[in-house]
């Protein structure tokens, strides 16, 4: 890199810093909404639900197709990197 695009590049280095902030934001999201305890989780947690009563199975069920779905983005994204 050159000293003209150098300095040219200053104004901009605050943006590349908020775009890498959001990359790794989005990554550690990825991660969390992947593991294997966050859909544990939220699997057990619809389980309980539907055995008080406060969901049908059918919703259950639609809780379960939700957190599959969602892990199948997640890995989806992963493979592409």
């Amino acid at each position: 890199m050159g000293l003209l695009s150098g300095i040219l590049g200053l104004p901009l280095l605050p943006v590349r810093g908020v775009i890498q902030l959001g990359e790794l934001i989005q990554r550690r999201v990825n991660e969390e909404l992947a593991a294997p305890a966050s859909i544990r989780r939220e699997l057990e947690a619809a389980e309980e639900k539907r055995a008080a009563g406060e969901i049908s199975p059918e919703e259950e069920a639609e809780v379960q197709q939700q957190v599959l779905r969602r892990l199948n983005v997640t890995e989806t994204d992963e493979k592409e990197r």
